[in-house]
């Protein structure tokens, strides 16, 4: 995959996309937040560099959780004069069982997703302002004409119904290879 604007926006949705777990995987076994964001740059130069050698844009979860493991190790040897490191054994299990939480993560936001679709209009449009960045309660109960509690209220149930429909979901459609594993 040769690097042009197209691969660019690939890497960095892809990226994006992933960060947050990839991040949980570093900070389960770096304790200082400075170290995980200089870790997580790192992953991010080392993926941007060898992203043209990736060729299965769905397994780049998987693949930067790699990448994540050996720059934590470089981390650690670099920082061997600390008192307290992991062993390798428990960073390779620790590392290997994020990468396997990408897949599992990805296909609970994509039923997720698809459960939301499946609320009444005015109750998905509630949940998306709700917890729109900024959103505050107290405004939006006195822009529907709520109470903030009886707000809270409806949300939780919402927030209920979801997860119970997320739950079911999960029962129904297959665990490896379904169709939500790759997205």
């Amino acid at each position: 995959m040769p690097v042009s604007d197209d691969s660019h926006e690939k890497f960095i949705a892809l990226l994006t996309k992933h960060e947050r777990v990839i991040r949980a995987s570093i900070a389960a076994v770096i304790r200082r937040s400075e170290d995980v964001d200089e870790i997580m740059q790192n992953v991010s130069l080392v993926a941007w560099r060898k992203f043209e050698t990736l060729t299965e844009p769905e397994g780049f979860g998987k693949w930067a959780c790699v990448i994540a493991r050996y720059e934590i190790l470089s981390f650690q040897r670099d920082k061997a004069r600390d008192r307290f490191e992991l062993d390798e054994e428990l960073i390779d299990k620790i590392t290997a069982e994020a990468a396997s939480e990408v897949v599992s993560t990805n296909r609970r936001l994509h039923l997720l997703d698809h459960c939301l679709k499946k609320l009444p209009d005015e109750r998905r449009r509630l949940v998306l302002q709700a917890y729109e960045p900024g959103c505050k309660t107290a405004d939006l109960a006195g822009k529907l004409g709520k109470t903030v509690d009886g707000l809270y209220q409806l949300l939780r149930r919402i927030r209920l119904e979801l997860k119970q429909c997320v739950d079911r979901e999960l029962t129904t459609e297959p665990r490896e290879g379904g169709a939500f594993e790759s997205a």
